[in-house]
């Protein structure tokens, strides 16, 4: 698998994978309901990624063909001795190829391009009750480290 740095060109296809995505994660809270019709209309959110400082989009290949795509955001907490981070905000693998490594080693090049940049760690999120995700993130070495909370104000 290479893990390619994605293009406008490449829009379209980050745009169908940022979709499955997303209404894959609609089961697990009511706050995660898509408000898009379609891939098409999530174009428009993933355009201004490319010229955003710190934000990064990959796609997964293999064997020439797209299988996935990720998102990383660079971060920092000026008040702490370990300050810079890397945050994954976005990782999806097709599901016909879920199970084969991809994900694992996507991990893996997150992490080293955390360290090329000079990041002290890598941060990752996922819905509490996604313990696939969970498992998958504990069994690539993270860590707990905090809990999100949300409160519906409307």
């Amino acid at each position: 698998m290479d893990l390619v740095e994605a293009t406008e060109d490449d829009v379209e296809t980050l745009a169908e994978y940022w979709y499955a995505l997303a209404t894959e994660m609609e089961p697990y809270s009511d706050l995660n309901e898509v408000a898009l019709d379609g891939p098409e209309a999530a174009e428009s959110g993933l355009r201004p990624l490319f010229d955003e400082d710190g934000a990064t989009l990959y796609l997964f290949v293999a064997d020439d063909e797209p299988i996935g795509f990720l998102l990383l955001r660079e971060g920092e907490h000026p008040s702490r001795v370990h300050d810079s981070y890397l945050r994954l905000v976005d990782l999806y693998v097709e599901e016909g190829h879920r199970s084969e490594g991809y994900g694992t080693e996507a991990i893996e090049r997150v992490k080293t391009i955390a360290s090329e940049r000079g990041a002290d760690y890598v941060k990752v999120s996922c819905e509490w009750d996604n313990d696939g995700a969970r498992r998958f993130y504990e069994d690539s070495g993270f860590s707990e480290k905090q809990v999100t909370y949300v409160q519906r104000v409307q």
